[in-house]
């Protein structure tokens, strides 16, 4: 199959079936493409959905979005997980304020905090309406397949080839139409398991789908042992209820956000809080509870400590306070925490 009748099958397809009215669709801008395409960094177009509207609600533009603190940003973006992508756009909304908008050039575009050739290609694309190609998740998948090619997509030769097989297949013409076909058609038909290809416009062009091959491409990333963390969370309330948090380093896991302080094991929560010269009304283990990331399983384990509060208890300013432990919704915490401290708070108010 050409690269024309390709093009010609995926725009007809995407004309009667192809989504029309996601949020960032309407209207499409250079912000709400690039923020649309951040946030659907592997993760899912029903997750999403709500974070982007929130997100819009808050932040309608570069300007608004590169004037508010990162805690705030942070806050909007607590649940999606990937945090360096909040903070790499909150430093990219600061430049584009700078250099007065968006760059219509893929250097340009590259050059900012967070932007890769995909979603480069994706902003030129749909918002500049410029042919570039992309290769996002969905469109490695449906390349893979249709080409027949083998090979982990992670690996630099087999990224590289399908780069040009991207190239080659973008057209001129309708190429905003056709960048959005593209990630449907992966996103909705030719899907990483029972994929629809009796539905599949190019279906008689896939390799994938003459040789029986759809379940084995994309090659799956080889497989390796990940490792596992243990930690002890210490949840440190005081008489008046309120929360110990502390302030996250800015980079690495739940970089920036709200958190809890975080110790190898029970006995050294509790030396700190010795050192600290806490009076310990009592304290209590919960039980261990396990969150995976993409390269570590953390087990971690919550330590309760209830202690009266001490007035020489030293806080950095910005970087550790007292917190009402009812309104933990209004800061920004890891989804985990978060969730963690809610079903504990929820179920003493239950027992009032």
């Amino acid at each position: 199959m050409s690269p024309e009748l390709f093009q010609q099958r995926i725009l007809a397809w995407f004309d009667q079936h192809g989504r029309k009215d996601l949020p960032w669709q309407q209207p499409i801008t250079p912000y709400r493409v690039w923020l649309s395409e951040t946030m659907l960094q592997q993760t899912q177009v029903s997750t999403v959905i709500p974070y982007f509207l929130a997100f819009t609600a808050k932040f309608p533009d570069i300007a608004s979005l590169a004037n508010a603190p990162v805690d705030e940003v942070l806050q909007l973006w607590a649940g999606l997980g990937y945090y360096a992508r909040a903070r790499n756009l909150h430093k990219a909304a600061q430049q584009l304020v700078a250099i007065g908008g968006f760059p219509n050039d893929l250097a340009g575009l590259m050059a900012l905090p967070g932007i890769g050739q995909s979603t480069a290609g994706a902003i030129l694309s749909i918002a500049f309406n410029n042919s570039h190609p992309i290769l996002d998740g969905n469109v490695k998948r449906v390349l893979c397949r249709f080409k027949g090619v083998p090979g982990w997509p992670g690996l630099t030769a087999v990224s590289k080839a399908l780069w040009a097989i991207s190239a080659e297949h973008t057209p001129k013409a309708r190429v905003a139409d056709y960048t959005q076909a593209i990630m449907d058609l992966g996103a909705t038909l030719c899907t990483r398991s029972k994929p629809a290809c009796h539905r599949c416009p190019i279906q008689d062009g896939c390799l994938a789908n003459q040789t029986a091959t759809t379940a084995e491409l994309p090659t799956r990333k080889p497989p390796k042992t990940i490792p596992i963390k243990q930690q002890v969370l210490l949840i440190l309330v005081n008489n008046d209820g309120d929360l110990w948090l502390e302030k996250r380093p800015p980079v690495g896991i739940w970089g920036g956000l709200w958190s809890l302080p975080e110790f190898a094991d029970t006995q050294a929560a509790l030396d700190w809080c010795a050192g600290k010269q806490l009076r310990i009304r009592h304290h209590q283990s919960g039980l261990m509870q396990r969150h995976t990331f993409s390269h570590f399983h953390l087990d971690y384990t919550p330590l309760w400590v209830y202690t009266d509060k001490p007035i020489n208890f030293v806080m950095e300013a910005g970087q550790s306070l007292w917190y009402n432990a009812k309104q933990i919704d209004g800061l920004g915490l890891p989804a985990p925490i978060k969730t963690l401290l809610k079903q504990h708070f929820n179920h003493e108010d239950n027992h009032d």
